[in-house]
């Protein structure tokens, strides 16, 4: 059975180039057990709990169907970055800090490097277990905990935009949490993020539900629209007033036209006493005002 070559050279070299340096090892040079503790928690805990969390939020307060999209998603950026680990499979950092640069096989068992400290705090080997009998051991490139981080504060931040500092926090601790417990370098986590950004984009342009910023739940939406607005495309009763009420315009100096009118933005104002409609307008009085 034909398998790809393990490329060990590739990611050190990039990340010279790139960043002149080896951030993971950089990084992970300095260890202490709060440090472990902090890595620990966003690698090992969160990343696992974070789609579900996610979901649960999105159904809320976002527009129906937005989990659906999130799911899918979710699910093709990951079957795309694992299609590439296993057609281009490349060797972490914790390889490198063990062997090298020497030649590596499908053979040779994982690692949990810097996740054994937590092993040791806990005295518990689930981490070492996990990571020797893991049946994707040369998966460093993409990242996908990078990849379903930013995924996740893509989508949180679309919903939640008020937020996006919060969810950039998070994405650029998992960053942090990857490279210090040597599990990928800074360039795989890059290729993760990018995947992630293509992924969200495609989405939100062909099937995410638009917002509606004037709905918080799920159930205040009467209708939904897909994709991107076209260029100049408003919706709601916010835009319409925006249009009624033009800074130093008298409100009842424009005539309520038709729904052609407004959808064009030809609402035209009228001369005092003067209509050009035969209908009413708000400046003229009604038959019922009249006969008082």
């Amino acid at each position: 059975m034909y398998r790809p070559p393990i490329w060990v050279r590739v990611l050190p070299a990039l990340e010279n180039i790139f960043y002149g340096a080896n951030l993971s090892n950089i990084l992970s040079a300095h260890k202490h057990i709060i440090l472990d503790v902090l890595a620990w928690i966003p690698y090992g805990v969160t990343h696992f709990g974070a789609p579900a969390v996610c979901s649960a939020i999105l159904f809320v307060f976002s527009a129906p169907g937005t989990v659906p999209v999130f799911a899918r998603s979710f699910g093709y950026a990951n079957i795309i970055g694992v299609a590439i680990q296993l057609l281009f499979p490349c060797s972490p950092p914790w390889y490198e800090n063990m062997y090298g640069l020497a030649p590596a096989n499908y053979a040779m068992e994982g690692s949990p490097a810097g996740l054994a400290a937590i092993d040791k705090l806990f005295g518990i080997e689930f981490y070492t277990t996990t990571f020797t009998a893991s049946p994707l051991v040369f998966g460093a490139f993409p990242s996908l905990h990078a990849a379903n981080a930013t995924l996740e504060a893509l989508f949180m931040s679309h919903v939640f935009p008020k937020l996006k500092p919060l969810f950039i926090l998070y994405t650029l601790w998992i960053w942090w949490a990857t490279m210090y417990l040597s599990h990928h370098y800074a360039v795989d986590l890059v290729g993760g993020s990018l995947l992630a950004g293509v992924t969200f984009f495609i989405a939100k342009a062909n099937f995410l539900p638009r917002l509606q910023y004037d709905k918080i739940f799920r159930w205040d939406y009467d209708y939904t629209e897909v994709g991107d607005a076209p260029a100049g495309y408003s919706y709601g009763l916010a835009d319409l007033d925006a249009d009624f009420h033009h800074p130093g315009a008298d409100s009842d100096e424009w005539t309520v036209g038709s729904s052609t009118s407004v959808s064009s933005g030809s609402i035209s104002p009228v001369e005092d006493g003067h209509s050009l409609w035969e209908g009413e307008t708000l400046a003229s009085n009604s038959d019922s005002e009249q006969g008082r």
